[in-house]
């Protein structure tokens, strides 16, 4: 009678061990990796929220929120467990290339009307 017993409980331990491997092993692998990349939130980090905006960290405000750039002059506040991917991470040298090749561009606004001015006194 033990072995019959044991016999019929053998499917259901298969069963679970089955799960456990196709279902819940692999959702608590991707937990782990979605808390270590919210962990790893930065400032300047591309992100992707889980309702679809795309925007830019602007400051880690505390371990739950982050301040994101979402378009020009528009900053919200967000809970990290919200975000639901980073897409790139900044590069330290791209982003003083940027800061260079802006200052260049706000120069040339600012001489562009000094120059329509003495062009229309010509």
């Amino acid at each position: 009678m033990d072995q019959n017993a044991l016999i019929q409980f053998l499917p259901l331990v298969l069963i679970f061990v089955v799960f456990y491997f196709l279902l819940i092993r692999p959702q608590q692998k991707k937990q782990k990796e979605q808390r270590a990349m919210l962990d790893a939130l930065r400032r300047g980090d591309r992100i992707v929220t889980g309702g679809g905006f795309f925007g830019t960290v602007s400051k880690v405000v505390s371990p739950e929120e982050v301040e994101v750039d979402i378009a020009p002059n528009v900053r919200v506040r967000v809970l990290r467990s919200t975000i639901a991917s980073v897409l790139a991470k900044p590069d330290p040298a791209a982003s003083r290339e940027a800061a260079k090749e802006r200052e260049v561009a706000k120069e040339t606004r600012e001489k562009e009307p000094a120059r329509r001015a003495a062009d229309k006194v010509q």
